[in-house]
């Protein structure tokens, strides 16, 4: 028989592996992955890796919050067709919880037809919903290049796509940005190292939300 001071200390060990298990299966359980679908407007066209937003957002995660892991698949000169294509891979590889689409802008600026956008976007959120994870969309605007009327449709593509899923529609984080050549490369497009922290500002309350669910 175990005495009783090696039954104390038998018992504390027990207790004291039992709550390492459970936090380790607490831990696991509670990890949440949020990825990244989107083009150069996300992967940061013209910039060491380090400057772009996605990537300085991912460094404040990883000090304030451990339990979530940000994955940035984006890639410069994506259309919603080529995101298309890559997201089984990407949804399997990662099994992500939140799959934010950032696509469309090089559609609109290739003038590809509105239908065919939209159509892309919706089979997107489609996949995303059907593994499982929860689908954001992010409005995309462009320059009028092709006129008035086709810039009105590309952008209530993003209206339409989200009211018919049923899912939460961010508004088009460069609004402000575009506005200030300083904070623009010289293609006027693409936002330079000194916006990427201002676009981090923009964007971080906003998936915090996302975070809360």
């Amino acid at each position: 028989m175990l005495g009783p001071v090696r039954f104390i200390v038998l018992r504390n060990i027990i207790v004291f592996c039992t709550l390492i298990l459970s936090f380790q299966i607490y831990s696991q359980t509670t990890q949440k992955t949020m990825l990244i679908l989107g083009d150069s407007l996300s992967a940061g066209y013209g910039l060491d890796i380090e400057q772009a937003w996605a990537s300085q957002l991912k460094s404040q995660w990883d000090k304030k919050h451990p339990n979530w892991t940000l994955i940035n698949a984006s890639v410069s000169g994506e259309t919603t067709q080529g995101g298309l294509n890559r997201l089984p891979g990407l949804l399997e590889t990662h099994d992500p919880d939140y799959v934010i689409i950032e696509l469309g802008g090089n559609d609109g600026l290739r003038g590809f037809q509105l239908s065919v956008i939209k159509q892309n976007l919706l089979k997107i959120v489609q996949l995303i919903k059907a593994s499982g994870a929860t689908p954001v969309l992010i409005e995309i605007q462009i320059p009028p290049n092709y006129g008035g009327r086709y810039l009105k449709g590309f952008i209530q593509n993003y209206h339409e796509v989200a009211k018919i899923e049923n899912i939460q529609l961010l508004p088009f984080f460069l609004t402000e940005i575009a506005a200030q050549p300083n904070l623009m490369q010289r293609d006027g497009i693409h936002p330079n190292a000194e916006a990427q922290s201002k676009i981090v500002n923009i964007l971080a309350p906003k998936f915090a939300e996302l975070m809360k669910n």
